[in-house]
């Protein structure tokens, strides 16, 4: 980078939240030509410029912005980004998805007009995702931090861009059911058919409104879920591995084990939590 370059950033290495996660978030101002794509994400992500200029180009059509305009980048969607070469710009960004990111981004009416969009009206959008950026953190505290501050960014873009007649999106409100539904009988032995039996609908119906809704197969919800409670158990109780193992849904301890690691990329006997807890108990001894 040359001096008048910079980049500050984080990345969440895993998400908590399964609501609303914010997935990265920074400030950068780019070099020149500096780019990105064509590509997918498999979130949305949201840049808006502070100053430069810049080139954005999504379904087929180039959108050249300055400061004050902002661009939306939607999971799965082809896109390519690129600064100016005499006037780089320099823009704030934060990425995130969850099981509410589609509602919450069809309420700002971003989703049904053009990906770009402007506000030149005072600092509001800058200093939003400023705030989400300096939240960024390793601990809970910080990952809750920062999708507040993500919701509130958002409720600003409602607010100038929304409008007050736009209802859900069809089919989501059962999405809605089934989440609710995992959230209060996770720790038992439910499966796909319990899920969808719950809200009315069938298996295959469920399927398709989770890859619809929040690009991901009700089992995989599921599973992620049962995870994340895990990991909560592992870091905050004294429990051992099988009594976090048959809380969190897993009638088999070696199973658990065993997915704990692919999601976690250590066993949950290793995980830093679990370990932490105890030396605790060591200590007491």
């Amino acid at each position: 980078m040359t001096n008048d370059e910079f980049r500050r950033s984080f990345r969440v290495p895993f998400h908590n939240s399964l609501g609303l996660a914010v997935y990265s978030c920074g400030v950068q101002r780019c070099g020149a030509c500096h780019s990105w794509g064509p590509a997918v994400r498999d979130h949305y992500l949201i840049h808006y410029v502070v100053s430069g200029k810049g080139t954005f180009c999504c379904g087929g059509t180039e959108y050249h912005l300055t400061a004050g305009d902002g661009f939306l980048v939607v999971p799965s969607k082809v896109v390519y980004y690129a600064a100016d070469r005499e006037d780089p710009w320099e823009y704030c960004w934060v990425g995130f998805n969850g099981s509410d990111a589609k509602r919450l981004m069809g309420q700002t009416g971003l989703l049904e007009r053009s990906p770009v969009f402007h506000y030149d009206n005072d600092s509001l959008f800058e200093d939003l995702l400023t705030k989400v950026c300096n939240a960024s953190g390793p601990k809970p505290s910080d990952e809750a931090r920062m999708e507040s501050g993500l919701l509130i960014f958002l409720a600003a873009l409602m607010d100038q861009f929304g409008t007050p007649t736009q209802q859900h999106p069809s089919g989501f409100e059962y999405v809605q059911k089934a989440i609710k539904f995992i959230e209060y009988n996770y720790s038992s032995d439910i499966g796909i058919t319990d899920i969808a039996a719950s809200v009315g609908i069938s298996r295959s119906h469920l399927y398709r409104l989770f890859m619809q809704h929040i690009s991901m197969p009700p089992n995989e919800y599921l599973m992620r879920y049962r995870i994340n409670k895990a990991c909560e158990l592992l870091e905050t109780s004294s429990l051992s591995v099988g009594e976090v193992a048959y809380s969190a849904g897993f009638s088999d301890q070696l199973y658990f084990s065993r997915v704990f690691k692919k999601y976690m990329n250590t066993p949950p006997s290793r995980y830093t939590g679990y370990e932490r807890a105890e030396k605790v108990k060591e200590n007491r001894k």
